[in-house]
């Protein structure tokens, strides 16, 4: 079997960033895959299933209500080995074409007080595993890492 393109990313040099993971044909639409890299892999510990949980519900919740985006947005949701978020928007995008987005997402999580939405055992099948403040804790450090000062080697993957 090949090797699948994800697999070909040079995680040794990845950084903590926005990278456009692939860009796929889906009729006459392209859709693009964007890896949020959140912890850097291999060298900071991975984040813990509680704050990933809680960011998967404030992050797809805040971007299918953004009025701009939530008719863009296919999927948010969390990397199997835990040191980021693979998001797929509608459209042949760049790094750099979700920034504000993404920043802005960042800050609803960071600021986000109250009962997590789908955090009730009618709407999720894991309600109980949710960490808000350790999720704020990770948005913070990507906002502070990688949104506030972006510079081009956390927009695109190392060689």
């Amino acid at each position: 079997m090949e090797k699948i393109p994800s697999f070909t990313v040079n995680h040794e040099k990845l950084l903590t960033g926005i990278y456009v993971s692939r860009k796929d044909r889906v009729g006459d639409e392209i859709i693009t895959t964007f890896d949020l890299r959140f912890t850097r892999p291999n060298l900071e510990p991975v984040m813990d299933t509680a704050a990933v949980h809680a960011i998967e519900h404030l992050g797809a919740t805040y971007l299918r209500n953004d009025p701009v985006w939530k008719d863009k947005t296919i999927y948010f949701g969390p990397m199997g080995c835990r040191t980021g978020f693979y998001v797929i928007f509608k459209g042949d995008l760049s790094s750099e074409d979700i920034v504000d987005i993404i920043s802005r997402m960042t800050d609803f999580i960071i600021d986000f007080e109250g009962e997590i939405p789908g955090a009730s055992p009618r709407d999720c099948g894991n309600y109980l595993d949710m960490n808000l403040s350790m999720a704020a804790y990770y948005a913070r450090k990507y906002k502070r890492e990688v949104l506030e000062n972006i510079t081009p080697d956390r927009l695109n993957y190392p060689d």
